[in-house]
């Protein structure tokens, strides 16, 4: 399939594919008149690509296992030999979410006891909440 076609079945920018193929990311074939050719299987390297970026992982990573990307099929010596690596990159992830499930916690807190109580609105002529505006408290 060419680019435009590729680009379409992922929603990836023709220009975002051809950096993903100088990243070596991707490495579709070339047709004798130049076209790239992307095959089948380089729909879901793509999708795994997005993933892995949104997942927070370098397009240098994302190379070093990209013949893992090429097909589910069992992991190549390219794949294991990063296994570290993305052992790592998941337990960054995994500290993440677990931060933003105490801010979630956090909020939900104050949410809650707030919830009933009027907030003031501070004043309406500058702009400043009610408390930026109140005297400083001598420490």
């Amino acid at each position: 399939m060419r680019i435009g076609e590729l680009a379409r079945r992922t929603g990836v920018d023709e220009q975002l594919l051809r950096y993903y193929e100088k990243q070596g990311l991707l490495t579709p074939e070339r047709s004798p008149n130049g076209y790239r050719d992307y095959a089948e299987a380089d729909v879901g390297a793509v999708r795994k690509i997005r993933a892995l970026l949104a997942a927070g992982l370098s397009t240098a990573t994302i190379a070093q296992v990209g013949s893992c990307l090429r097909d589910d099929s069992l992991p190549t010596p390219a794949c294991a030999g990063v296994i570290g690596r993305l052992r790592a990159e998941r337990a960054r992830l995994d500290q993440a979410i677990g931060g933003l499930l105490e801010a979630r916690a956090a909020l939900d807190d104050v949410i809650e006891r707030g919830e009933g109580h009027e907030v003031p609105h501070g004043d309406l002529s500058t702009g400043k909440p009610s408390w930026a505006s109140a005297p400083a408290r001598p420490r």
